[in-house]
């Protein structure tokens, strides 16, 4: 079967190899020629519009958790299965409610006695589970005194911190450089019944507050402390809390999508995502049923193709609460799985109707906020610039901000790209006239809100960037020369952190 597939591919691919100068012409740019020209921009609409049909009947929205959602995630894995693809609905958690039953308790026990009031000294850390435990502390990697900088501690941030932790003690963890839950779950790996961060200690980070992770990561009391707290607990030798949480947490469980190709090398993965879910204030057809419906159609017109990567689709659950469905997959995978992973293209909102072409910032060019991607994100930025120059079309940078999918693939050395036309940010002259359009107007005026429907989308950008994706999904499905293999990519981000 192979075989016929390949010989029949082979001979649409042909003439358009021939009809190119001697030596111009590769496998992956025939089939990139192909492929552009098998999507439509007319089938991606088609899609879009089943996903406003989705929404229309089922409440309005296909936020997690819902029938939207659910009706969605089987529309899109029943195309997938019908193209051929071995496709997988990878579960995920997220929190459907929480709240607090009675006041916690944070009790110094031993070697003297002292009572800690909650909602003054400590807040509850949600979404903590219930639990009571007394034992031992133990601080963390901490700085103190703290450095005179803001976000310089970096307690909890590496599993390494954790090296000499003694499972069954209370990690003690100072607030810092790393997301909170980067915290939680190394804490909780390495065998603490309980969790204490507390803040950094610097002018206007002593005092403890209220706060939300969003997301479940660790079935452990946890709580938040100031400052003050945390120093006399570090520096009490021997000291033994007793914590308590009493709550009621809810959890659910939704699926990512993810679809294989039936060909390719598994220890050469593309990895090709978008977010499937809305927000609950609307039906999300730019945000993301247009990255959705994109990736989607170009899954299918290459399904049949003999690809040397293996090529790999997903469809993202719970973004719009906290990138859960990506970074959970992301955090599930070992090494190797990783390591096997040689680059992630994002396509989160691909069609806003005052568009502008944004591609993600893989060299940090343009010397805004985050630096640069993971070695491998410059060669994609760079591939997806020289698409829109053929075509004679202007592009721009955007920040690796952290706000879509590719935060977890960054995170872990994977090099990412991708194409963003904008949500609530405002459209700048020079970006009006580059791209037409309305400047000091927001790119998506209906970002987050009921009026996202399949009125939202331009149709231009919709076929453009469509064509872009099926571009450079064709091309690294046959040819990953530019991308540095996993390993390379690990030690130069080793050397430059050392240098750093």
């Amino acid at each position: 079967m192979r075989r016929i597939v390949i010989a029949f591919i082979s001979a649409l691919v042909l003439p358009i190899a021939m009809a190119a100068p001697a030596g111009a012409v590769g496998l992956d740019d025939a089939f990139a020629k192909l492929l552009v020209n098998q999507v439509k921009g007319t089938n991606v609409h088609k899609h879009l519009q089943a996903l406003q049909d989705i929404a229309t009947a089922n409440g309005g929205n296909r936020a997690v958790g819902t029938t939207g959602y659910d009706a969605s995630r089987d529309y899109v894995a029943d195309k997938l299965r019908r193209a051929g693809y071995k496709v997988t609905l990878n579960p995920i958690n997220f929190v459907e409610s929480w709240s607090e039953k009675s006041p916690s308790t944070l009790n110094l026990t031993a070697p003297n006695a002292k009572t800690y009031v909650p909602n003054e000294d400590f807040f509850t850390f949600q979404p903590s589970p219930s639990g009571d435990v007394t034992a031992q502390v133990q601080g963390v990697d901490l700085t103190l005194p703290p450095n005179p900088t803001p976000n310089f501690s970096t307690s909890g941030c590496e599993a390494s911190d954790f090296a000499g932790f003694v499972a069954g003690r209370i990690a003690l963890i100072q607030r810092g450089t790393c997301a909170f839950v980067t915290k939680i779950q190394n804490a909780a790996a390495a065998g603490a019944t309980g969790i204490i961060v507390f803040n950094e200690g610097q002018p206007g980070r002593t005092d403890a507050f209220a706060l939300d992770i969003g997301e479940w990561r660790a079935g452990i009391p946890m709580v938040f402390a100031d400052f003050a707290v945390g120093n006399e607990l570090a520096s009490t030798a021997g000291a033994t809390v007793r914590l308590k949480v009493d709550a009621n947490l809810v959890l659910g469980t939704d699926e990512n999508v993810i679809a294989e190709s039936r060909f390719g090398d598994p220890r050469n993965v593309v990895m090709v995502g978008a977010h499937l879910d809305s927000v609950t204030e609307g039906p999300g057809i730019n945000d993301n049923g247009s990255g959705t419906a994109a990736i989607l159609e170009v899954a299918e017109e290459m399904a049949r193709y003999p690809v040397k990567n293996k090529v790999r689709f997903a469809f993202w659950a719970a973004e719009e609460i906290g990138l859960l469905g990506s970074d959970q997959y992301v955090a599930s995978l070992s090494q190797a799985q990783r390591d096997r992973i040689r680059l992630y293209l994002n396509f989160d909102m691909v069609a806003s109707p005052n568009y502008a072409y944004k591609l993600y910032d893989g060299d940090n060019s343009d010397n805004v906020g985050s630096p640069a991607g993971p070695p491998g994100s410059a060669e994609i930025e760079k591939q997806f610039e020289a698409f829109y120059g053929s075509r004679n079309l202007p592009t721009v940078g955007t920040d690796f901000d952290g706000r879509s999918d590719y935060g977890p693939f960054i995170a872990v050395g994977i090099p990412a790209g991708g194409i963003f036309t904008g949500a609530e940010g405002i459209k700048t002259a020079e970006e009006a006239a580059l791209f037409g359009g309305t400047a000091g107007v927001a790119y998506d005026v209906c970002y987050h809100q009921a009026c996202d429907t399949i009125a939202n989308v331009n149709a231009t950008a919709l076929d453009v960037d469509s064509d872009a994706i099926a571009d450079s999904v064709a091309r690294y499905a046959f040819n990953l020369r530019s991308i540095p293999p996993r390993t390379a990519a690990a030690a130069a981000a080793v050397a430059t952190k050392t240098a750093g």
